[in-house]
């Protein structure tokens, strides 16, 4: 079994913090010092963005230029397939997809154009609602695009040698991860997520359950595989058997993408 070598250290600010490097010739690559201080500046879900749609790291120096930085609305993204039936049914992926992902977006855009607007003014009166608005709004623009492409149909590969590896490392086998990923996500109280997540100041994959889309979460993790349970992705066709619906959800893990994830995150 893969076992972590020896920890090494690296200081943010006053504080030392602990890193087990990963050999390349076991999953990844040790973090080096400046991209290790850019993964926990990130944040989980800022890095999520990227994770979602499968973007490669560019090559070289990678500290970003000024001129380079354009901010973006929200945007929908297109689904990557037309159907998961049997186990999602097409009516309640087109309704997820169309409207609640949708309503998402239109509410993290319009948070951010009150806050710009906010700013123009000089008038910060009502700044903490549009703030919660958008880490609201925008949680859930961010983790349903890696909801949809945490799945394939029905799934779609396994784990990479490095993801597996993680896997083990960190909960000693896929089946063992998978039942506790199961059963933290059927237990997220009201609405919520189960996450997979790669943290970077521990070196080791964790599961995670976000509450609303915003609550819970533990800073600079990379969320790679993320199941909702929010009752519009199951209730049509689970009702409240939320256990059915996560259980079937496994069977239907992309984990070619979700690979791919990993190996961007744990650069």
């Amino acid at each position: 079994m893969y076992k972590p070598p020896p920890l090494r250290y690296y200081t943010l600010g006053v504080r030392k913090v602990a890193f087990k490097g990963i050999p390349k010739g076991g999953t990844v690559g040790r973090l080096s010092r400046r991209r290790m201080l850019r993964t926990v500046g990130l944040g989980g879900l800022g890095l999520a963005v990227t994770s979602a749609i499968g973007r490669n790291e560019t090559k070289g120096d990678d500290t970003m230029p000024a001129s380079a930085i354009k901010p973006q609305p929200f945007a929908l993204p297109p689904l990557p397939y037309k159907s998961l039936e049997p186990v999602i049914d097409d009516a309640t992926l087109a309704l997820h997809h169309d409207k609640h992902h949708a309503a998402y977006v239109a509410g993290a855009n319009k948070a951010l154009d009150e806050l710009a607007k906010a700013r123009q003014s000089g008038d910060m009166a009502l700044v903490q609602h549009w703030e919660r608005s958008l880490a609201f709004h925008g949680s859930g623009c961010i983790l349903h695009s890696l909801y949809w492409a945490s799945m394939w149909p029905s799934g779609r590969g396994k784990p990479s040698d490095g993801l597996a590896g993680a896997i083990a490392a960190s909960f000693e086998s896929q089946e063992k991860m998978l039942a506790q990923f199961a059963a933290a996500t059927k237990a997220v109280e009201a609405s919520g997520w189960g996450l997979l997540a790669w943290d970077p100041a521990l070196q080791r994959l964790v599961i995670l359950t976000v509450e609303k889309h915003q609550d819970l979460t533990l800073w600079g993790v990379a969320p790679i595989l993320a199941c909702d349970v929010w009752e519009h992705a199951y209730y049509l066709k689970y009702q409240n058997k939320r256990p059915d619906y996560v259980d079937a959800w496994t069977k239907i893990i992309d984990w070619d993408g979700t690979s791919k994830r990993f190996e961007a995150a744990a650069k």
